[in-house]
């Protein structure tokens, strides 16, 4: 049984690119016949992020299971005004799901936004996604947005969740 103790939470690694947007092709084609467009978004945007990488505003982790990475995070604090964070790239591997990892990760990326005084993070995801859901809802997280939409390379109920960290 994976256990959530046994992973090392760590920073941008050779490699990493490549099995993070393989964990996101993976899901998603499995689980919503994303294809393709899906995963050359995915691959096209994280590497342009990681290219403009800046240690101050922005967080990349990947979670490790020996040196097999099962879950990342990213805030992308580059994309707008430095007061609102852009959390991307969320994924934990499919034996991992259901013990803690998301919500670990998910707390060391807010953590993160708070220690560098963002005062908004947002993330796009889309409806049907109902644990992730709940787990953005519990940290605060706020649906704001929700239209019928093809930039995930299929047709889903694009949402937009908005946490103000506003004291």
């Amino acid at each position: 049984m994976n256990d959530d103790r046994d992973l090392a939470v760590a920073d941008y690694r050779p490699g990493a690119l490549g099995r993070v947007c393989q964990l996101q092709a993976a899901c998603y084609a499995e689980e919503w016949g994303f294809g393709r467009a899906f995963e050359v978004k995915v691959a096209a945007e994280m590497a342009a992020f990681l290219a403009r990488f800046d240690a101050a505003t922005d967080l990349f982790k990947i979670a490790l299971r020996d040196d097999d990475i099962v879950a990342s995070v990213t805030l992308d604090g580059g994309e707008h005004d430095h007061r609102m964070a852009h959390l991307r790239w969320f994924i934990v591997a499919a034996g991992w799901r259901g013990k803690g990892l998301g919500r670990r990760l998910l707390a060391v990326a807010l953590d993160f936004a708070r220690q560098q005084r963002f005062e908004t993070v947002f993330l796009s995801t889309f409806d049907g996604l109902a644990a992730a859901r709940r787990l953005y809802q519990q940290a605060g997280f706020e649906l704001v947005q929700a239209q019928l939409g093809t930039s995930w390379g299929a047709p889903v109920v694009e949402q937009r969740f908005v946490l103000s960290l506003r004291a």
